[in-house]
């Protein structure tokens, strides 16, 4: 009998990455390819022929294939989306445009508001209005939205959002207005606000329908492109998509929910973190994830990664369930430049896949962070990725001296030494910003480093914030990729409610609701799972005390809702307060404001192999290099292969580790062990 595969793929803004497990013996390969962002469905297919002509296998072999992807997220950013329109309530026109009054930039006169999802001559008004109770107070006037879908045929939009005040309460107006735009219009894509966000807070819930509808074009071709892809490989399963949540679920539920998919990358790697800390015990992890393009970090608390149920992309706040991931533009490709007041920028432009770092030579001109480490020696002098991928340290060199040493009156290695610091305080800054920000010490988390630059910086980043202990994982380069095969088949939907916890009607109301997104969550669970028998249901409700404008959001009991569930609520409520703002009101009263629901199918974890033992000493380094590590002195530092470490391995730095997908620096003063998942624990000494 042949053994079957299991394949996670993470499509980056750089490089593509693909992971590949076999079941029955836990056997790993991995493998990294240059992405192709034109067409971003070329470069998996073309990472899986080569990885499975590497390991010699078909592709009737594979029995589940996961994509975890920055389609979605790299559309909206290069602001290449379709063409969309808008139809809203009368006197709603221009809710887009005035937004909120909060402003990023207080002393900015000069500060941009994000561009309007939607062109104002797109936006039209139908003779409609619901009230808040759900009451209808306005009929839908079927006149104004046949003539508005016929204004937006004409002006050639391709999608059409459908945003009615209140339809979170009551979306019968939306439904019947999608269904007469449908009627004489067959090739176009609608989508309702009930559907998208069924949540109050208008703006929020307009912004994640218009941005929903703008990228539905994009994402349903490109997941129809790697479906048809994989299938051409031979692969007889149907893909899945890992969701900003790090659920997945099919390509058809993404191309209708794109939104679901805009941080689908990054939660790979928050998911194959949890996975690695629940098999080594470790359930105090902060994620440091430093790919190409972008560095992010994110809180893991007791085994499970904190979610948020907003996040802004592009100054867009999208209400979408997420890891609470924080992101910030330091990757391996980020620009070091000198600005006009002379002082020294790295990132968050990038120089990305293409034309990438200068030493690449494939038509880049700017000092990246990648160029530092070349010239400080941490990196190969002339090959990554296992001699796939040439470099030139030359041209490190030269565009180091032109462009910030000549600036800057200093040496080529104190200027490569400066954009290297640089990066990694503005990545410490980042680690502050999930723990001490948020009232909690990470002395006692465990760094664990992920993508390709991630093992390179890790270590001096620990030390940076105070960390004691690193954790490299085997596969760092490709860590998002395993990522995206950790994960259950999960659903997220939330449903505003808006009651106090003395209403009379508060009970029956969420039971009510909560027995309705189950069903709908089963609905569409049904469509492309044959078997739900493990189906289960975690719920969660936005709660505040009377009078607040925000909320925090709390588990809820399974079962009935009855008064006993409301205390168990409320007691979840204050102590969740106390933790996030320092006090509670015992006394004070609840608002119960929106229900979540997250619908879950358990799927097989994978079993890693195991290293064997080895109690020898550590085996000869492969060959030395030159390295910088403070100040401008040169160490003559060994270099190891990671195939060469086994558990039991111990390393003293400074020492070098290369592998196919990353680079691991042990600095001076730190020590490494290997575990029994061949994982490379890094500690130092603090003083």
């Amino acid at each position: 009998m042949q053994p079957s595969y299991r394949v996670g793929i993470d499509v980056g803004g750089t490089f593509t990455d693909l992971f590949l497990l076999e079941e029955t013996s836990g056997r790993t390969y991995s493998h990294k390819v240059s992405s192709t962002p034109s067409h971003p469905h070329l470069a998996p297919l073309r990472g899986l022929q080569e990885l499975f002509g590497r390991v010699g296998i078909r592709g009737n072999q594979v029995s589940f294939v996961g994509l975890g992807t920055t389609v979605a997220t790299n559309a909206l950013l290069e602001w290449k989306v379709a063409k969309t329109g808008l139809i809203t309530t009368s006197g709603f026109r221009d809710l887009l445009e005035i937004a909120r009054q909060k402003r990023p930039a207080v002393y900015d006169p000069l500060q941009r508001k994000p561009q309007v999802p939607v062109p104002r001559e797109l936006r039209l008004e139908v003779n409609e209005r619901m009230g808040h109770d759900g009451r209808i107070i306005t009929p839908l006037s079927e006149a104004d939205v046949s003539h508005a879908a016929d204004t937006l045929r004409q002006a050639g939009v391709d999608s059409v959002a459908i945003c009615f005040l209140n339809s979170y309460k009551n979306p019968d107006h939306e439904r019947s207005a999608a269904e007469i735009v449908k009627s004489d219009w067959k090739d176009v894509h609608v989508v309702t606000s009930f559907d998208v966000m069924p949540e109050f807070r208008e703006y929020e819930r307009f912004v994640s329908t218009a941005i929903n509808a703008s990228l539905i074009p994009v994402t349903s071709s490109y997941f129809e492109k790697f479906s048809h892809a994989i299938s051409e490989l031979g692969i007889k399963v149907a893909p899945k998509v890992m969701s900003s949540s790090g659920g997945v679920f099919s390509p058809e539920m993404g191309g209708r929910r794109p939104i679901d998919t805009l941080f689908s990358g990054p939660s790979g790697g928050v998911s194959s973190a949890e996975y690695m800390g629940a098999l080594t015990g470790c359930g105090d992890l902060i994620t440091f994830d430093m790919g190409g393009t972008s560095t992010e970090v994110c809180l893991i608390h007791h085994g499970k990664a904190q979610k948020t149920y907003q996040r802004s992309i592009k100054g867009y706040p999208i209400r979408v369930t997420s890891h609470d991931i924080h992101t910030i533009g330091a990757g391996g490709s980020s620009i070091a430049h000198v600005d006009e007041g002379g002082l020294l920028n790295v990132g968050p432009e990038s120089a990305g896949a293409n034309p990438g770092p200068a030493c690449y030579e494939n038509g880049g001109n700017h000092v990246t962070v990648t160029d530092a480490n070349v010239v400080l020696g941490r990196l190969n002098q002339h090959y990554l990725l296992d001699g796939a991928l040439a470099i030139n340290a030359t041209r490190s060199h030269e565009v180091i001296a032109n462009d910030i040493a000549q600036t800057k009156n200093t040496g080529v290695i104190a200027a490569a030494n400066a954009v290297v610091a640089l990066a990694e305080a503005n990545m410490a800054q980042a680690l502050r910003v999930v723990s001490v920000e948020r009232g909690i010490d990470p002395s006692g988390f465990t760094l664990i480093a992920l993508g390709g630059a991630g093992p390179l910086h890790a270590a001096s980043v620990a030390r940076e914030v105070g960390m004691a202990r690193v954790l490299i994982p085997r596969n760092a380069g490709v860590f998002c990729a395993l990522g995206v095969l950790t994960k259950d088949i999960q659903q997220n939907l939330s449903q505003t409610i808006l009651l106090q916890q003395s209403d009379p009607a508060v009970h029956k109301i969420m039971n009510h609701t909560f027995v309705s997104m189950e069903a709908h969550a089963r609905g569409n669970l049904d469509a492309d799972y044959l078997d739900l028998s493990t189906l289960y249901f975690e719920r969660h409700a936005d709660v505040r005390y009377c009078g607040q404008n925000h909320e925090i959001t709390v588990a809820v009991p399974s079962g009935p809702i009855d008064c006993d569930s409301i205390e168990h609520i409320r007691q979840n409520f204050h102590c969740a307060h106390e933790d996030l703002y320092g006090y509670r009101q015992p006394e004070g009263h609840i608002d119960i404001v929106t229900l979540r629901l997250d619908a879950i199918v358990p799927v097989p974890r994978p079993s890693l192999e195991q290293g064997q033992a080895d109690t020898a000493s550590l085996p000869a380094a492969i060959s030395f290099r030159e390295t910088v590590f403070d100040g401008e002195s040169r160490v003559r530092c060994p270099v190891y292969h990671r195939d060469m470490l086994q558990p039991g391995h111990r390393l003293t730095g400074p020492a070098i580790i290369e592998q196919m997908d990353s680079t691991t620096i042990i600095p001076p003063g730190f020590y490494a062990c290997v575990d029994p998942w061949l994982n490379l624990e890094i500690t130092w000494e603090r003083a």
